[in-house]
């Protein structure tokens, strides 16, 4: 991958935040549910889910980029927190496609030009996976 099909705000190093709304939205979902609405979303896109951003310390949250504004054509669930247009002043940690990242990686692999996760899909996952019981 080269640097002229990343998107300007991937930075070339490191990690930089970015605020939600602008590039991109996101939608965040806490430790093992994050990873299991991750798992689900990339078995319904053949391995392909799109851009998405995890949390190795801390809340270990799973970041799932969408299109700028799409986060607002959908009632998230409880547990699923909307970093998007209708909030104010929401930044998103944003790692660089390679080197020293810590705490933040690309669990899927950056975006190549215009790729995001599919609004649709992830808001069917997401409400899916938030509804079960703690232990499912």
């Amino acid at each position: 991958m080269t640097s002229e099909e990343l998107p300007d705000w991937v930075p070339a190093s490191g990690h930089q935040l970015r605020l939600a709304g602008i590039h991109f939205d996101a939608i965040c979902v806490r430790g093992v549910r994050g990873e299991a609405v991750l798992h689900h979303l990339a078995e319904a896109t053949d391995g392909h889910p799109g851009p998405v951003v995890r949390e190795l310390s801390g809340g270990r949250w799973t970041y799932f980029l969408i299109p700028p504004g799409s986060s607002k054509e959908h009632t998230w669930p409880p547990g699923a927190t909307c970093f998007g247009p209708a909030a104010r002043d929401q930044y998103v940690g944003i790692p660089a496609p390679n080197g020293n990242t810590y705490p933040l990686s690309w669990r899927c692999g950056p975006p190549v030009g215009a790729e995001f996760v599919d609004p649709e899909l992830l808001h069917e996952v997401v409400t899916a996976q938030l509804c079960l019981p703690p232990d499912s």
